[in-house]
């Protein structure tokens, strides 16, 4: 019954700390990319207008371009927000989407292998293994400097393994075991019955994650 207790409170922080980098996330793209984006707009309006000249076609389409750089950056964080109806059904599809937006809105390049069926995973199972990757990636875009990320995602009948890696400047022990929050992805990895696997190194981090299957059907 106390176990129970823990894993529903674990639970409930996990889903509210994935709420908090949602909203945190979009609070800083719209900050960092869309606020400037229409800066740049309304400057470039400005100094049209203010030099008393007949607007250019080539100037009107530099316009079209800001607006729609905007509207496309807009859409990305919808899904964003999205992201708790996306969750309820395909954490798998949440992690690429995150893939997707961190390439488009912070030109990074990434890698995502599939190997065999996407498993039936309970859905409080699903929040913390995306928590955990949605930690790793975190970590990474914050201090590994990397500019490509590959995640390999492999199946089989026993065994759910998620594998996540940058190619920066690593971490050193101490910073992995406290500033990155390691012990925390790890106990959730436990409360789940996975195993969580992190190596550093000058060439880059791995973080991986094994969860049977067999154990958890």
């Amino acid at each position: 019954m106390e176990s129970e207790l823990y894993f529903q409170s674990e639970l409930v922080k996990t889903r509210i700390e994935i709420k908090d980098q949602t909203l945190s996330e979009i609070s800083k793209e719209l900050h960092d990319n869309i606020g400037q984006i229409i800066s740049v707009g309304i400057m470039q309006l400005n100094m049209y207008l203010n030099s008393g000249k007949p607007i250019q076609q080539n100037e009107i389409s530099d316009l079209k371009e800001i607006l729609a750089k905007s509207l496309d950056e807009i859409r990305i964080l919808s899904r964003i927000i999205n992201k708790d109806n996306l969750l309820q059904s395909n954490f798998i599809e949440a992690i690429q989407q995150d893939l997707e937006r961190i390439k488009k809105l912070k030109n990074i390049q990434y890698s995502y292998n599939l190997t065999g069926e996407i498993p039936k995973i309970s859905q409080e199972h699903d929040l913390f293994i995306y928590r955990i990757f949605q930690e790793a990636l975190h970590n990474s875009l914050k201090h590994s400097h990397s500019d490509l990320f590959e995640v390999n995602i492999t199946t089989t009948e026993t065994l759910f393994r998620l594998e996540f890696k940058d190619f920066g400047i690593g971490y050193d022990t101490s910073q992995i075991n406290s500033g990155l929050g390691l012990s925390n992805m790890k106990l959730r990895a436990k409360l789940i019955g996975a195993q969580l696997i992190m190596v550093s190194a000058p060439s880059g981090t791995t973080v991986t994650l094994e969860y049977p299957l067999i154990e958890n059907q």
